[in-house]
């Protein structure tokens, strides 16, 4: 997690712009140089000099642009940074994030440590208060986010004079305690996201099963609501989880079931299930992936990864609500005693799987987890995996696909998805798929061919999900970042849409039990 040194400390106010005193007051400047309305405000106690300056042509106001202004006269201020802003109208969710990045890069390039931004009284089309200062936060620390842990050199910005502490501005004080609620939210998010990503850029040698199992014991160090429980092999193989096993055996990495489980909620009440993928490595088995790229198959636990940071978030804000994480974790590697194709494996449940491609693994050690999903009686339970390159192709980088057995809950996800900015798109799990997964030899096969690879791979986790609601969600395309050494890397997706998800069912189970 993000140590005191690492963070950056957010504050709220409300106030007049002209009497705040700080190193650097941040303004929006709309396109055509059309000042947003607290800089029309400073613009008036400086007689129009702001005014002066646009109409020079220093700054158009388009997306990306930035001016800053030393010692101004008449306000409390060092220095004012007008960022562009671009169109009011196109000033949506994805602009608001772009406009934050590049508020806080330009920030740390002009070495500010401490500032205070009124971009958050900007009019965000259709969202509120509590959305832009969460979304706010959120922005900020994903910019600021660095993973040189394992760098014997730090980054030449580590040198740096680093924005420290940013106060941001709400219009009123009647606004204050939904923005002070959206500070504590948005923190949590970000530091959970933080906590995924670095799991998921951790190298395998390091980020083994063994070492995913001690961190859900540090986690549970650090909030007594939070307890961990690890089955080790032989607790599989007395389970009977044959499918988890069958991945596990070309590793010499042992296998961990790893739960971890919130008891925020009264204990009758009925928990919140979270299955992670958590292939450590993942280099096909037998059935072996080419070597470009291979190096990226460390990110195959995204899934396990983004159920510990949302874990670590909830737990953070102290919700009302019972939550269990289940993170089945393994490497998938070729050995003489490992998986081939062809062979027949037996399931928790008791089904018969052919396996046809080792490859195919996520699904043989998520439906173990599934299963034993059951025994929590759960409200829903919700997997997240890299499952399929396929949905790389149908989606690409932009949405997670999602699966479901339960249409309230894919409305729900969706709904979660926009507004946290963390998007999901409903995919079809209709039975006419179903016979893709027919086998000769067994219950099912563990693939279904080239033809609609994502929707074969959710309908075979839906046999292992009959006595609950389900969902899946398939992060293969959102989990990390390929290209450019800069850009490369773990997203931390979806921590954002599960934690929203949570919140909207706290919300709505509150205002049931008020009606």
């Amino acid at each position: 997690m993000q140590t005191a040194k690492q963070m950056i400390e957010f504050s709220i106010k409300s106030g007049h712009p002209e009497k705040q005193r700080t190193g650097c007051m941040i303004l929006g400047v709309y396109n055509n140089r059309r000042l947003s309305p607290s800089a029309m405000v400073i613009d008036e106690v400086m007689d129009g000099y702001l005014s002066k300056v646009l109409r020079r042509g220093d700054l158009e106001g388009k997306m990306g642009q930035h001016l800053l202004l030393s010692n101004p006269e008449g306000i409390s201020a060092e220095r004012v940074l007008l960022l562009g802003c671009g169109r009011e109208r196109e000033l949506g969710d994805k602009n608001y994030h772009k406009l934050w990045q590049h508020c806080i890069k330009t920030l740390n390039n002009l070495g500010v440590t401490e500032a205070t931004s009124y971009l958050p009284q900007l009019n965000v089309t259709g969202r509120s208060v509590y959305w832009r200062i969460r979304h706010a936060i959120e922005a900020v620390e994903q910019q600021r986010y660095r993973f040189n842990q394992l760098k014997t050199e730090k980054d030449k910005s580590q040198n740096k004079r680093l924005l420290r502490k940013i106060t941001l501005m709400v219009n009123s004080r009647k606004e204050l305690d939904d923005a002070e609620q959206a500070s504590l939210h948005g923190q949590a998010i970000a530091q959970g996201v933080k906590f995924t990503r670095d799991l998921a850029n951790l190298p395998p040698n390091i980020c083994t099963p063994s070492y995913l199992a001690s961190q859900g014991k540090q986690l549970c160090m650090l909030h007594e609501n939070l307890s961990c429980a690890v089955l080790d092999e032989a607790d599989m193989e007395e389970l009977g989880m044959g499918a988890l096993l069958g991945v596990a055996r070309g590793s010499r990495e042992p296998a961990k079931l790893i739960s971890l489980h919130y008891q925020g909620g009264d204990k009758s009440e009925k928990p919140v299930v979270l299955v992670g993928k958590g292939v450590t490595f993942d280099a096909g088995g037998i059935s072996l992936k080419p070597g470009a790229a291979m190096d990226e198959m460390k990110y195959d636990m995204c899934g396990a990864a983004s159920v510990f940071g949302t874990l670590a978030t909830i737990a953070q804000m102290r919700l009302p609500i019972n939550l269990v994480g289940l993170m089945p974790c393994t490497e998938n590697l070729p050995d003489g005693n490992a998986l081939k194709p062809s062979d027949i494996l037996t399931s928790l449940s008791g089904k018969t799987i052919e396996i046809l491609n080792t490859d195919a693994e996520g699904r043989l050690v998520l439906c173990d987890a599934l299963t034993y999903s059951a025994k929590y009686e759960p409200a829903v339970v919700i997997d997240i995996a890299t499952l399929t390159g396929a949905c790389v192709i149908a989606l690409g980088k932009v949405a997670h696909g999602l699966f479901s057995n339960h249409s309230p809950l894919v409305s729900d996800l969706l709904a979660a998805g926009q507004q946290s900015a963390d998007r999901a798109w409903e995919m079809p799990l209709w039975d006419d798929y179903q016979e893709l997964l027919d086998s000769p030899f067994a219950d099912m096969t563990n693939v279904g061919g080239r033809p609609a690879g994502s929707i074969s791979a959710a309908c075979f986790l839906s046999r292992f999900t009959k006595d609950y609601q389900w969902a899946h969600l398939d992060i293969a395309g959102t989990a990390w970042v390929s290209g450019s050494p800069k850009k490369k890397g773990a997203t931390g997706r979806p921590v954002a849409l599960l934690t929203q998800y949570l919140l909207n069912r706290l919300e709505k189970q509150q205002n049931t039990n008020n009606a």
